[in-house]
């Protein structure tokens, strides 16, 4: 194919190149990444070492940076976290210590940020990572302030950029959608992927880049999630829809984003009771993935559908169970996902009728999520622990668990979990004789029905919904063959935990302005990040 004819040449091209600068290190740019787009990370690495350490023989720093960035990109695709660690200490020493343009600076401000914030994202650290977020909005900030005037560096081997400044205040939209997202602002997710997929738009008109496409796909996901939490399944179902559109314009789209449309696929399925359409939809989302974190967040609400479908699935329950079993051998080193691995366990256990383990379970969930500011677990978390001591007759410390979920739930808002709260609330003030808050509690319990009730209906009976029985064959862009298997031919629980899907395309070498020589890209990666969301 083209790739293959095009990488010998491109060798050769580097080999005899060596003193031009700026030829030798685009080469070198383009070289990897061919080898990025073949999913051959490790060739792609070693290329971009060779230029970061030729960019700084003939004094580039600017330009050692971007090569140190990407390839600090793809060993975090590769979970490779301990070169990640001491390759971003570099890389954050370089970015300081370098003075030239300052747009320049601050574009690799933001790259060097941009990682970090998804490296933290990606371990499901969400309070952690507040710090390096902050900044990367300050210096977004400071970027857009700046004026474009081109000043052409004296370096040739400087005459590279990562992103237009455009692309770069979606990119930061996205992570902080990103953020909020698995933290549970989901009002502040929705305000700013409004504000990202306007500009979106305004840039399309003028710009054709596929990133672009990319970083609307990813919104889109994420708006998705939130409008499922906050009781907007019908707006969401449309967006589904709008996403496959998408997807079918471009290979390369629905080839990244086959296995997330089917996960949104499942988790509306679980929002609408259609277990059955859920379990096909994870099932083959399992099947077209590799990527270990969308892996276990898929097995995840597995596990909770077969979990709540009672004894049809006993057998392979608790083979998922114990796959991702957060005492032992979780696969993942998401915070999030392990917290939310408990969860599962706490609510399989509730439902065995199990409750002193199902609140150990529920207790390490709380502690882990409480850690992180993971809001949306801590809701789910202390409603179902809540549950357990109404069950055990223990009035006084349900009610010390229920409040608190509602007051959280409200200000994410989860209407499932407000719902499950207002009926917990209405039945232990009836049993404790206060009736005029068990009527309060009722009467919010039957508004939230209500709301629910017609969205579901409204989002049942749009064409979209037979989207759902889109099934293990055909795939939803049409006849894409089954795929072998997930890693280890594992399938997994979940609860449906609406989580936050980090799936960036961030690096992108390209051309400021015409009088610049056209650079490459050293591509984009596609990341997946996931956090709970919806109660049983």
């Amino acid at each position: 194919n083209s790739v293959d004819a095009a990488k010998p040449l491109l060798r050769k091209a580097i080999q005899i190149s060596q003193q031009t600068p700026y030829w030798h290190c685009r080469l070198l740019f383009q070289l990897a990444q061919l080898h990025t787009l073949e999913k051959d990370l490790v060739s792609a690495c070693d290329l971009l070492g060779v230029g970061a350490e030729y960019a700084r023989v003939v004094g580039s720093e600017y330009t050692r940076a971007l090569f140190l960035l990407s390839k600090g990109m793809l060993l975090l695709m590769e979970r490779k976290l301990q070169e990640v660690h001491p390759l971003l200490t570099l890389c954050g020493q370089i970015v300081e210590n370098w003075q030239g343009n300052p747009i320049q600076k601050e574009s690799l401000r933001v790259f060097f940020l941009v990682l970090q914030v998804t490296h933290y994202l990606d371990a499901g650290q969400v309070k952690s990572v507040k710090p390096c977020l902050k900044q990367l909005q300050q210096c977004i900030q400071t970027i857009s302030t700046l004026h474009d005037d081109e000043i052409l560096p004296s370096n040739p081997a400087d005459l590279f950029h990562w992103l237009p400044k455009e692309h770069m205040c979606v990119l930061v939209y996205l992570v902080t959608v990103m953020h909020s997202m698995q933290a549970g602002y989901l009002e502040k997710a929705q305000k700013y992927t409004d504000k990202a997929l306007m500009q979106l738009e305004k840039l399309k008109m003028l710009d054709c880049s596929p990133i672009l496409s990319s970083f609307q796909v990813i919104l889109l996901e994420h708006i998705i999630m939130c409008r499922l939490v906050t009781g907007h399944k019908a707006t969401a179902l449309q967006e589904i829809s709008q996403v496959c559109q998408l997807c079918q314009q471009s290979p390369r789209l629905f080839s990244n984003h086959a296995a997330q449309l089917h996960t949104l696929l499942g988790l509306y399925c679980v929002s609408v009771n259609c277990m059955d359409n859920a379990e096909a939809q994870f099932t083959t989302a399992l099947r077209l993935t590799n990527h270990q974190e969308l892996w276990a967040f898929i097995v995840t609400n597995l596990a909770s559908v077969y979990i709540r479908e009672g004894n049809r699935h006993q057998e392979v329950l608790y083979s998922l169970l114990e796959r991702i079993n957060p005492d032992h051998s979780f696969p993942v080193s998401s915070h999030c996902l392990r917290a939310a691995a408990f969860y599962v366990r706490g609510l399989f256990s509730f439902f065995q009728g199990r409750y002193n383990e199902a609140k150990r379970f529920l207790r390490e969930t709380l502690k882990m999520s409480n850690a992180e500011d993971l809001n949306r677990l801590t809701a789910c978390s202390l409603v179902l622990l809540g549950h357990i001591f109404y069950v055990l007759g223990n009035h006084r410390e349900s009610n010390n668990m229920v409040v608190p979920a509602m007051q959280l739930a409200s200000k994410i808002p989860d209407m499932s979990v407000q719902l499950w709260s207002s009926a917990l609330l209405r039945d232990l003030n009836k049993a404790c004789g206060n009736a005029m808050d068990a009527h309060e509690a009722a009467q919010m319990h039957q508004n939230f029905s209500q709301q629910l009730l017609q969205d579901h209906i409204e989002a049942c009976s749009l064409p979209e919904h037979n989207l759902i029985t889109c099934g293990r064959r055909r795939v939803l862009a049409g006849d894409q063959p089954e795929e072998g298997s997930i890693p280890g031919a594992d399938m997994w629980p979940s609860t449906p935990l609406l989580l936050s899907k980090k799936d960036l395309t961030c690096v992108s070498s390209s051309p400021t302005v015409d009088r610049r020589p056209a650079s490459c890209a050293v591509p984009s990666s596609e990341w997946t990040q996931h956090q709970p969301g919806q109660p049983p």
